[in-house]
């Protein structure tokens, strides 16, 4: 999930975000920029992706393979249950929300 998409659904919502959003966003937002940093500085060192692969013995044709693999199994596996529990969940949501007590 994007740093833009969860800044967008925070922007969105009219309360204030939960706590939890907010310490997702703030962990994704610190993995990325120490790893934009760490690769800036071992650019810097001369060190290349394509480098440290090799020294652990994975070419990058099998890293791309493998992770194709594994977001093809997870998208095979996901969204046939994200659709199934959506015809649960969104219409219990839509009543629910209509039926709330109005507010202020």
């Amino acid at each position: 999930m994007s740093t833009m998409l969860l800044l967008c659904l925070v922007s969105m919502s009219s309360d204030s975000p939960s706590p939890m959003l907010l310490r997702l966003l703030s962990t994704v937002t610190k993995v990325g920029l120490a790893s934009l940093i760490t690769g800036a500085v071992l650019t810097q060192l001369d060190l290349q992706a394509d480098q440290v692969l090799a020294d652990l013995g994975v070419t990058p044709e099998t890293l791309h393979a493998a992770i194709a693999t594994a977001l093809t199994w997870t998208s095979e596996w996901a969204v046939p249950n994200i659709i199934l529990g959506s015809i649960v969940i969104v219409p219990v949501w839509i009543i629910l929300y209509l039926f709330r007590p109005p507010r202020g």
